[in-house]
């Protein structure tokens, strides 16, 4: 195995920069690690605005030190996660960056986990939160993954479900989500009752295509191996073998949440989540999801994962905007507070 330690040719400081060269003892390795066209390399370079002048299995860093150094304990985790045997692309680079500027503990777990491979995609964690929710999907019956938009939610809970089933520890997989969106109505729109519930269920689609491609999904519909479906669907089933995904589950009745949990079957995983700040169920309604956490919390083998704003992996703005939005509703809980 080579080694997976970069050597240090030169480290000094030069005026207010420092300059440090790194060799890489592989040079395939290297190559992988600087990507095609050095596509990596330049991807940090935009990020933390450091100069790399790459020459075969060498780099030289230029910048200031704390962008030089970051530079350098990232390329030394890549390249050891390419001596693993793991593959680096760009998104694991990307995966890398938002990890080590939320903080330098948080690189390793992110970048030490060997990801998700499905037939057309391997899918990796891009933040902490995520590569602990990645193993509580591989350990835990039933999961609850929790928070805003954008944090991979729905999709690492369908690429695990997609790997079960690939492996054989699934016979198939349940997609389903509540029918209630932004207050509009069912009826309004035009067709037939899947017509109508279609789009609620395109980003369920979505994911599969991106990681089994149109033919496998639409053979696997029209084998029932794959099964997509409103929540109301479930009722007086058992799940038996199954990879079970409820999404958008804030919009569920407490009712529904209840059915649903009890239609597991033996040989079964069920992974539930949703955003408890977005429900759009009457005011009258309680969210089935807030109801669950407060109930299921110290029940063996459920496992809660919480996400943030840290872990919105979209648009950086997605990022800011779900953190402007979760600082205005604990200003607003606190006022609430105090007038009471």
């Amino acid at each position: 195995m080579p080694s997976a330690t970069p050597v240090v040719e030169e480290d000094r400081i030069q005026g207010e920069s420092r300059l440090l060269t790194l060799t890489f003892p592989d040079n395939r390795l290297a190559a992988e690690l600087f990507g095609a066209l050095d596509c990596h390399l330049r991807l940090v370079e935009a990020r933390w605005q450091v100069t790399m002048h790459p020459v075969g299995n060498r780099v030289t860093l230029i910048a200031a030190p704390e962008p030089v150094g970051m530079a350098q304990e990232l390329l030394r985790v890549l390249y050891d996660a390419l001596v693993q045997g793991q593959s680096v692309d760009l998104a694991r680079v990307e995966a890398g960056l938002l990890a080590l500027e939320c903080s330098e503990d948080a690189m390793e777990p992110v970048l030490a986990h060997a990801g998700l491979r499905t037939p057309l995609r391997e899918i990796h964690p891009r933040t902490p939160r995520q590569a602990e929710y990645l193993k509580a999907l591989t350990r835990a019956d039933v999961v609850f993954a929790i928070g805003p938009a954008g944090t991979g939610k729905t999709y690492l809970a369908v690429a695990a479900a997609v790997l079960d089933f690939i492996e054989g520890r699934t016979a198939r997989i349940v997609l389903t989500r509540p029918a209630v969106e932004a207050g509009e109505r069912l009826g309004f729109l035009p067709g037939d009752l899947q017509e109508k519930v279609d789009p609620y269920l395109r980003p369920l689609y979505d994911a599969l295509h991106d990681m089994l491609g149109f033919e496998k999904v639409e053979r696997m519909l029209s084998r029932n191996l794959l099964e997509i479906a409103p929540l109301a669907y479930m009722r007086g089933r058992t799940l038996t073998e199954a990879s079970i995904i409820l999404d958008e589950a804030q919009n569920t009745t407490v009712e529904q949440m209840k059915m649903f949990l009890t239609r597991l079957g033996e040989g079964s995983r069920v992974v539930v989540s949703g955003d408890v700040t977005q429900v759009d169920l009457p005011a009258n309604r309680r969210s089935g999801l807030a109801h669950a956490v407060e109930v299921l919390q110290k029940v063996e083998g459920i496992s809660f994962v919480w996400f943030t704003h840290q872990d919105v992996v979209r648009h950086p703005l997605v990022r800011r905007i779900v953190r402007a939005y979760e600082e205005a509703a604990s200003r607003e809980g606190m006022a609430g507070g105090r007038t009471a």
